[in-house]
């Protein structure tokens, strides 16, 4: 019969079941709401971008050219209004639907393409601060699968080449659209071609391809984008791109890239044309570009200006921003180009934020920030002088994966060589289970990242901070048990005394615990980092990386397991309480400096001592303090081990 205790747990996590059950349901009840208005928003703004393109050959000089053309302008206008008058209530909603009045009317009246191109763009433009969508790509499209895609469903209506001269195109009214156009091209935007592709258009033979998935219908958006605009010109847009930072700062990101109609891309119709030849085959480029960078210079300007207005809390906050949401995204991608200047980056960062708190003079603060500026400066050229190479994908890969694993590595490894010596094989599953429901976990981590929510620079920092030191907390205590049991004679009186005792439920689940939290840590923070650099593209490479990175670390797991067995269970004990006590005090470091970088605690510099985060030593104050308390509490747990050994004999 089951006791008492086993039924209300039984009650309980049923109970937590049906709860996780309808919270789930709940999200995705809601974030179907979600995708339903996100529709209805990119419709709206899918037509009143097809106005701005299409109103020219609808009207000349105040006379209607084209009356199925005209009719199709004024029947656009009005579905707008209608649309718009069904999108949930906000405070700019009365101004959307005021402004889609003035269009209509302004179509009505027969007015120039600019008058309604300016009209339909402002409009649109409102309507994405009112009601934000999606605007971008969550990585660059693959345009070799996007060239396949188009030659199966689009060749067909608009030709092989794109010229609108395909084998059906002859039957179709109005004709398909010739992507060779270059007036057209240079007035269609990428996210356009993306909705119209997602939608289809109505009144046309244009049908919508939304059973393609995201990523290939932004592939076919990028791909029909760059017919217009001809290979032979894609040399002089690199030279273009990478010469001025005027454009770059224009084009700072995916969405921006997406988002901007060719002719405002450049100064001249020439440049702009060279530029889209580039970039819309290259699109890599424009997501690791200076978006980041340039919100991170924003965010620094304000700080110092609210420092010179003497509002320092809010000059402190600008410049945790400026790190957290500006460059810290960023920090994979460059880390793979330009480690050294990372580093410098970071250490600059916490030297602002230090002087910031410690209220030091306008001049100080100054130095500081333009200091920053000018390591800024350096990482704009290293991230915009080329797009990733094979090699910098593949060592970024490889490096980030076997530092990430050493570390889980050694704990779960020291773990199971515990087990197997002390033969208690059978909790070796609660090990097992924990990393591997960690990994599992780690996959959902991607997905959510990925596809649901943005993690942000503060949310990865206190997951990273926190984690590093409970896990910390978790190694002293387990060091200064295993160095307890190093003595032949203590292992020998613990063995007889525990050795018909099989390992506890309680002890099981901690084992689980401790396996999942040191690998969901490294998990959480790989993941992380491969999806900033898979964005440069090189998958090939990346994939590579990672594969070697998983043979050495495998390799390193069976020389670890392999010698400890042949260790005597004294000599294994001393070696591993000394591993796991340096683990320690290396994860206390990391955790303080990531409670730092997510500005929950205070930043102290102490001038002189080196940054060497591979053993976690960082020069601030509370870092340092955080190692120096987890040595003092295992030099306590080693006095401790001694003294008993003595009072015992």
């Amino acid at each position: 019969m089951p006791s008492l205790r086993s039924v209300l747990a039984c009650g309980y996590h049923s109970s937590l079941a049906r709860s996780a059950m309808m919270a789930l349901l709940a999200a995705v009840l809601m974030s179907s709401q979600v995708r339903a208005q996100d529709r209805d928003v990119q419709t709206i703004w899918r037509l009143l971008d097809y106005i701005a393109v299409d109103y020219t050959g609808a009207v000349t000089d105040g006379q209607v050219v084209s009356q199925a053309e005209y009719d199709e302008m004024v029947e656009f206008s009005g579905q707008v209004e209608t649309r718009l008058g069904s999108l949930p209530d906000k405070d700019a909603k009365a101004v959307l639907l005021s402004l889609s009045r003035r269009l209509r009317t302004t179509i009505e009246g027969k007015a120039s393409a600019e008058t309604v191109g300016t009209e339909a763009r402002a409009l649109a433009t409102a309507l994405l601060s009112a009601y934000p969508v999606p605007l971008a790509p969550a990585t660059p499209p693959n345009l070799t699968r996007a060239s396949a895609l188009y030659g199966e469903h689009c060749a067909s209506c608009h030709g092989a080449r794109g010229d609108g001269r395909g084998p059906l195109a002859a039957n179709l009214d109005p004709p398909p659209i010739a992507f060779t156009d270059i007036e057209r091209a240079r007035q269609r935007s990428l996210f356009a071609l993306y909705q119209v592709i997602t939608l289809g258009l109505e009144g046309t033979s244009m049908a919508s391809f939304d059973s393609l998935s995201d990523e290939d219908r932004w592939g076919l958006a990028f791909y029909v984008g760059s017919i217009g605009f001809p290979s032979s010109q894609a040399k002089l847009g690199e030279s273009i791109w990478r010469s001025d930072p005027t454009v770059r700062q224009r084009i700072s990101d995916m969405t921006a890239l997406v988002g901007i109609a060719p002719d405002a891309a450049a100064a001249h119709s020439e440049q702009a044309d060279a530029l889209m030849a580039y970039l819309r085959r290259n699109p890599a480029v424009a997501a690791v570009g200076e978006g980041r960078l340039t919100l991170t210079r924003e965010r620094l300007d304000a700080s110092l200006k609210a420092y010179a207005d003497g509002d320092r809390e809010a000059a402190a906050d600008l410049a945790l921003s400026a790190y957290l949401d500006g460059f810290e995204p960023l920090e994979p991608v460059l880390a793979a180009r330009a480690p050294d200047l990372v580093a410098e980056i970071e250490t600059g960062m916490i030297q602002l934020r230090s002087a910031i708190a410690s209220a030091k003079s306008l001049t100080d603060v100054t130095a500081s920030q333009q200091h920053i500026v000018e390591l800024l400066n350096k990482a704009d050229t290293a991230l915009a002088s080329q797009s990733a190479s094979e090699l910098s994908s593949f060592l970024g890969a490889f490096g980030i994966l076997l530092r990430e694993g050493l570390e889980a590595l050694l704990v779960v490894v020291a773990m199971v060589a515990f087990l197997q010596k002390t033969d208690r094989r059978a909790a070796l599953r609660y090990v097992h289970a924990g990393w591997i429901t960690a990994l599992a976990a780690g996959g959902a981590t991607w997905f959510v990242a990925t596809y649901l929510i943005s993690i942000s620079g503060a949310s990865r920092e206190l997951t990273e901070g926190f984690g590093s030191l409970f896990a910390a907390l978790i190694l002293v205590t387990v060091g200064i048990w295993m160095h307890g049991k190093s003595n032949a004679e203590v292992w020998q009186r613990y063995i007889r005394e525990k050795m018909t005792t099989a390992l506890s439920r309680r002890s099981g689940w901690f084992l689980f615990l401790l396996a999942f939290i040191v690998v969901y840590r490294e998990v959480f923070e790989t993941i992380l980092f491969y999806t900033a650099l898979w964005a440069q593209g090189n998958e090939l490479a990346l994939f590579g990386g990672a594969f070697c990175a998983m043979i050495l670390l495998t390799i390193i797991a069976w020389i670890m397991l392999r010698y400890s067995a042949r260790l005597p269970i004294s000599t294994f004990f001393a070696v591993s309480s000394i591993l796991v006590a340096v683990l320690a005090v290396v994860l206390a470091g990391k955790g303080a400096t990531g409670l730092q970088e997510a500005g929950l605690i205070n930043v102290t510099l102490v001038p002189g001592v080196p940054r060497v985060p591979i053993l976690g030593i960082f020069p601030t104050q509370e870092s340092l303090l955080a190692q120096l308390l987890a040595t003092m509490l295992l030099c306590a747990g080693l006095w401790l081990n001694k003294h008993r050994r003595v009072s015992v004999k």
